[in-house]
Order: C-alpha cells, then sequence, then structure tokens
C-alpha cells in the first residue's frame, strides 16, 4: 500500500470483518499527528545492543521502571554481557533481576538467548543481526520465552531490522479506531504496518514509541482521553 496523501475520506482499506472501509485516514497521518504532538521518542532506551535486548526481554509483562532497577543491577555486577549471563550461577541472575517480575522465568531465558548467540553465531550479536530478518526472526521464535514481540523488539531495536512491533498499546489504539478488533492476530497488525512502510526501521522504530506514549497518556485501557488525543479527531470523522 503507498503512502497515503489524500484526505481521510480517500483512503480505502479491508476491515477485519472483510468490509471495505472509506472513513479511515492512513497509517502515516497517523503517524505525523502524533509525531507533531509528542516529537521524537528515543526509543529504545539502551547503552549497547545487548542491553537493548536484556530490556526487551525483561519489560515482557512489566513496567519500563522496573526492568531499569533490574538492568542497573546487572551493570552494577558487571553482568551487561552475553558471556557473563551465561557464566552467571542461574539463582543469583534470578535476584539480580527480581524487580523485573517473573525473575525465575526471565533468568531462564536470558540464558537461554545467550546459549543460542554463543552456539548459532559464536558469541557475535553482530554476526546474529547480519541475518536476513525473516530467518533470523524464525530462529528468535524458537527459542524458550521469545514471543514475536519480544523478537520484534530485539530485531528492531537491537538490530534495526525492519519489522514493526505490535503490543497491547497497539492493539487497543487501532481497536478504537476500527483498523482491528480483538481478535485480529499479531502477524495481521504487523503487516498493517509493513505494508504500508517497508523496511522503513526509522517511521517503524519512532510510531511505536509514539504509540505508546499515546496509550499511556490517552488511550488508557479505563477511561481514555479521546477528546484530548492527538487522534481523536479521527474518530469523530470515522463515524
Amino acid at each position: 500500500m503507498p503512502r497515503g496523501t489524500g484526505s481521510p475520506r480517500s483512503n480505502r482499506a479491508t476491515h477485519p470483518t472483510g468490509e471495505t472501509e472509506d472513513r479511515r485516514p492512513p497509517l502515516d497521518e497517523y503517524y505525523n499527528s502524533l509525531f507533531t504532538a509528542f516529537g521524537p521518542q528515543h526509543w529504545w532506551p539502551g547503552r549497547t545492543q545487548f542491553e537493548i535486548v536484556v530490556g526487551a526481554i525483561l519489560t515482557q509483562n512489566t513496567s519500563w521502571s522496573n526492568v531499569e532497577r533490574a538492568i542497573a543491577n546487572l551493570r552494577g555486577a558487571g553482568l551487561l554481557s552475553l558471556s557473563a549471563i551465561e557464566k552467571v550461577p542461574l539463582r543469583r541472575l534470578e535476584t539480580l533481576i527480581r524487580s523485573s517480575g517473573y525473575y525465575r522465568q526471565k533468568a531462564r531465558k536470558l540464558k537461554a538467548f545467550c546459549e543460542f548467540v554463543r552456539s548459532e553465531y559464536g558469541g557475535s550479536l553482530k554476526r546474529m543481526f547480519g541475518t536476513p530478518t525473516i530467518a533470523l526472526r524464525e530462529k528468535l521464535l524458537a527459542i524458550f520465552g521469545i514471543g514475536p514481540e519480544t523478537a520484534d523488539s530485539i530485531l528492531l531495536y537491537a538490530g534495526d531490522h525492519g519489522v514493526f512491533v505490535v503490543d497491547a498499546y497497539t492493539k487497543r489504539l487501532l481497536s478504537r479506531h476500527g483498523w482491528a478488533s480483538e481478535k485480529t492476530k499479531y502477524e495481521e497488525i504487523r503487516w498493517m504496518f509493513e505494508r504500508q512502510f517497508p523496511g522503513d526501521v526509522k517511521r517503524f522504530n519512532e510510531f511505536h514509541g509514539l504509540i505508546v506514549s499515546t496509550g499511556k497518556k490517552f488511550c488508557r485501557k479505563q477511561e481514555p482521553l479521546c477528546g484530548e488525543c492527538p487522534l481523536g479527531r479521527y474518530i469523530e470523522e470515522g463515524r
């Protein structure tokens, strides 16, 4: 799908129900509105590729503030490297990342990832991220505890691969605007963005960050502030 340049009512898209919907604006209008409102998001926070990977794994089912504490503990213990995570005793790793929640499972996930990079790529993230996106994504999804959102976060934010990250904020926003439903699958939503902005790593990075900011400030799970949201007018136009 080409990037939209016309008015909102000139855009045609297939609704999840199979009906043709004419009134929804193209996604780049959403992007432009959010970028104008919030500016650059500077995602993903991390000093190194590996730290970004660690953050992507630890942020599952928890807030970023909890992840920051866990990462600070790992940094203070000198454990923010592939070899260090693989060698540290499991119990000690669990203790250091306890603030991130589900720490026993996440400790195993971190070790599984590090073992994967060592066995498949000789411990080199550069070699790993040099693998074609489709092939690497399949490999990441085969690692214990790595689901689609985590795999795509690793690919996009740590490796600059052209994939879009879909999270709860994304699905909630699209559902409220008629782009998706609660039953729409992760891959379908990912494809909505990837076919409109193919391979646009910078756009994927920024757009996801902007959606997260929107979800936190306006498109909340309870009592959304649609009237104050930069995208609120699109709901009104689509009615």
